[in-house]
């Protein structure tokens, strides 16, 4: 009986919601790009059926508020689906959270320098950013840093949530690593101990975490979603204190039970 209701259930919430986002929403996901999501996003195929429709929704959400655009290059389905999977997942567990400080996604075909420069640029070593300044609400991502987050040997890496979590971040005011919106008061203190205590054991070679997390307190906090999102298995075995952390400021628990 239950195998005949699972499936009626499903139905019924996409026919509820294709209904409900004909009046609100404008980007509706094709077949075609839900498959693209199947090939391409380890974390949707790892949702449950009720889940991957939620995870649907608010990937349309996303591209209906913010715009993808193309620096020397033409923007695919593909791009639009990894820029928009990269903003979903840590706020997948949100309920009714959007970024509210990003209007535009600027893809470049490579890395760029500070000065926003990809081609003929000595020092550009620069995968994603978000912008300030006259820059402030937009970011600017590499395509190649994008698609390599996104493949299956990406190392724990992934540059477009990295940037994303920048911006949850910088939700409270102050990009500073201490998402005070989303982690509970008593646990800012400790969590605070906890990125020194770790940022020192990075600095003396102690740690498998990337040494770019010792760059500063926003820096470590991207660093190590990352890795608390791409690799969860290895990072809730090698950084249990950091997982359980993570797991309460994003509302997510990865690995697998």
């Amino acid at each position: 009986m239950l195998y005949i209701l699972i499936p009626i259930v499903i139905l019924i919430i996409t026919l509820y919601r294709r209904k409900r986002k004909s009046h609100l929403t404008q980007v509706i996901l094709t077949d075609a790009q839900k498959k693209l999501l199947t090939k391409n996003i380890n974390y949707y195929n790892q949702l449950t059926d009720i889940d991957k429709i939620d995870f649907e929704d608010k990937i349309e959400q996303f591209l209906d508020n913010v715009r993808i655009e193309g620096v020397g290059l033409t923007i695919t389905d593909l791009d639009r689906l990894m820029v928009a999977s990269s903003a979903v997942i840590p706020i997948f567990r949100f309920k009714d959270w959007s970024y509210r400080n990003v209007t535009n996604v600027l893809l470049y075909p490579d890395t760029f320098d500070e000065d926003y420069q990809y081609e003929e640029a000595p020092n550009r070593n620069i995968a994603g950013m978000v912008g300030t300044g006259y820059m402030n609400g937009q970011m600017i991502l590499s395509r190649n840093a994008l698609q390599k987050g996104f493949s299956k040997n990406n190392g724990g890496e992934n540059t477009g949530i990295h940037e994303f979590v920048h911006l949850i971040d910088k939700a409270d005011g102050a990009t500073d690593g201490i998402p005070e919106g989303f982690l509970p008061y008593e646990f800012i203190k400790p969590w605070v101990r906890m990125m020194h205590a770790e940022i020192h054991k990075i600095a003396a070679g102690h740690s498998d975490i990337n040494p770019y997390a010792t760059t500063n307190e926003a820096e470590f906090f991207a660093v190590v979603a990352e890795y608390f999102f791409e690799k969860p298995d290895h990072f809730q075995t090698r950084h249990p204190e950091l997982y359980d952390m993570l797991a309460k400021i994003f509302g997510q628990e990865p690995a697998k039970s």
